[in-house]
């Protein structure tokens, strides 16, 4: 259990300590009262730009519960409270398991899903796609240099999943408990201690490779097994209950359990399953394209006179804007980061963005997307992100050139590509288009209506020399493995959908939860294997 004093506002001037202090004289305690004090969480409260303020909150742990119960009671503010730690040790039940549990993929689902089996006894064998970290950041960085994909091994398959090449965004809106032991495992293998304390907490691309091998290495010390560029082929069924596995390379594998974490772009993977008789559902999800700016207009437009402050951190955002059953909005904002080539299929074109921890780059990007409604069978949705890449392929001139056009030039409809200020940041090259003519119609109109909205917003966002750049097709999932109550897909005993490929999450913290309840569910129904 820890005391949570909160609201502590101060100038930005003042230190972390100052706010340690603070939350000392609320509970009248001195230092050798505490056994351990530690900032929460801060953020910064610019809404009064004449009295802009670091909001904190403190944890304050005295040793006992008694103590800190009566610390609550005597507490001169109301913003203390008491607050006790997720609890969360799955018991092993009493049924046998053939075989180990496999986990298909090992993107955040997968890796911690094979991080609590192997602490728990468990040997999971995890089976990936693609290559690993080091491997892939080779094939990835060959393919943005010189426009050579390997379909196996790229920024949507490999060791970590999509999100190793991301920013390293740890934000989530679910309110689990266990988002906060996700967070503490990714100090514990090496991420900074403040992604446990920022609102906004993010690791970074170039950090974030070191904790996904640290992760590895705790699950290889506990038991399980890793095996990179194998495939799930196929899966076998019989009377409704999974009986075993077939893996490229491998062959088949008998098992009880498969936890199927395969990332929201395992195509063919769906189409596998579909065939072996697995229940998909088309689910919406978004397309739209990449905006950048210069990341200095963004701070002027959130900070003013502020910006560039050394206690605020790079300016981001988040927007949307709703129009009847349609949704314009902004997600995966990467402060001072890049547009990037996340291609998993040859003759098509996707952008995603990232940044370094430092995010120091000159522009800042995000998602820019629309929401497009559930189609009416499972591989529609598919088959409508297939067709965007292609096109954009063909209107980025092959290679893997992507299509630009400048927000002056979205909203004109004018054929002046000029580049401004802002310079684009895809690395493979791009290409003058159309983009206001290659993206659906119904979808063009909703960003030009968001990216006004948007301006009201943040002074700039329409800017004339923004750059948009496409397509952003890979926002989520386009369809939905159903499960029940027991963590199980419909129908199929023993198979166990998680994550974002199966429609249950949506970024690396919420992937990782998911993971987590999967692998508990699994610990509390058999015996460890032998």
């Amino acid at each position: 259990m820890a005391l949570i004093v909160g609201n502590i506002r101060l100038p930005l001037e003042d230190s972390d300590g100052a706010a340690l202090r603070v939350a000392l004289n609320q509970l009248s305690l001195s230092g050798s009262d505490v056994k351990k004090i530690y900032i929460v969480k801060s953020s910064p409260d610019l809404r009064h730009r004449s009295n802009p303020c670091l909001v904190y909150s403190v944890g304050i742990e005295l040793g006992s519960e008694k103590a800190e119960e009566a610390a609550v009671a005597t507490a001169a503010s109301q913003s203390v409270t008491l607050r006790k730690r997720a609890a969360f040790a799955p018991q092993p039940g009493t049924q046998l398991l053939a075989g180990r549990p496999v986990i298909a993929g090992f993107g955040p689902a997968g890796m911690f899903a094979g991080l609590l089996l192997s602490r728990a006894g468990y040997r999971p064998l995890i089976i990936e796609r693609g290559a690993d970290v080091d491997t892939r950041v080779r094939d990835v960085e060959g393919f943005w240099s010189t426009g050579n994909l390997n379909p196996s091994s790229n920024v949507q398959f490999g060791e970590g999943g999509a999100g190793t090449f991301s920013d390293g965004k740890l934000v989530t809106r679910i309110n689990d408990p266990l988002c906060e032991t996700v967070l503490n495992e990714f100090v514990k293998h090496g991420a900074p201690q403040s992604v446990v304390r920022l609102a906004k907490p993010h690791i970074g691309t170039d950090k974030l490779r070191q904790v996904v091998k640290s992760i590895r290495g705790s699950i290889l010390q506990n038991g399980g097994e890793i095996r990179f560029m194998t495939k799930l082929t196929d899966i076998e069924i019989k009377d409704g209950v999974l009986r075993c596995v077939t893996l490229s390379g491998c062959g088949e594998v008998e098992t009880g359990a498969l936890i199927l974490s395969i990332g929201h772009s395992a195509r063919d993977t769906f189409e596998m399953l579909i065939k072996a008789g697995v229940r998909l559902e088309p689910k919406s999800f978004s397309v739209g394209v990449r905006i950048e700016h210069l990341q200095a207009d963004i701070d002027r437009g959130l900070y003013g006179a502020l910006a560039g402050h050394p206690r605020l951190p790079r300016g981001e955002y988040r927007f949307s804007l709703r129009q009847g059953g349609r949704a314009a909005y902004t997600f995966c904002m990467c402060p001072g980061g890049t547009v990037v080539a996340a291609a998993s299929e040859e003759g098509h074109v996707v952008t995603n963005g990232m940044s370094y921890s430092a995010r120091d780059g000159r522009n800042a990007n995000s998602a820019l997307a629309v929401s497009v409604e559930a189609f009416s069978a499972p591989l529609e949705g598919v088959a409508f992100q297939r067709r965007l890449e292609a096109a954009a392929y063909v209107a980025g001139g092959g290679n893997y050139k992507a299509p630009f056009q400048t927000v002056g030039a979205f909203f004109d409809g004018s054929a002046d590509f000029k580049t401004g200020r802002v310079r684009p940041t895809y690395p493979v090259g791009v290409t003058p288009a159309r983009l206001d003519r290659l993206l659906p119609e119904d979808v063009t109109k909703m960003l030009k209506e968001g990216i006004a909205a948007f301006d009201k917003k943040l002074a700039g966002f329409a800017a004339s020399d923004a750059l948009l750049t496409g397509v952003e097709t890979r926002t989520s999932s386009p369809v939905r493995i159903k499960r029940t109550g027991s963590y199980e897909a419909e129908g199929v005993a023993g198979l166990y959908p998680a994550g974002e490929g199966a429609g249950y999450a949506g970024g690396i913290v919420s992937a990782a939860v998911d993971g987590m309840r999967v692998a508990g569910a699994i610990i509390e129904r058999f015996v460890p294997p032998k």
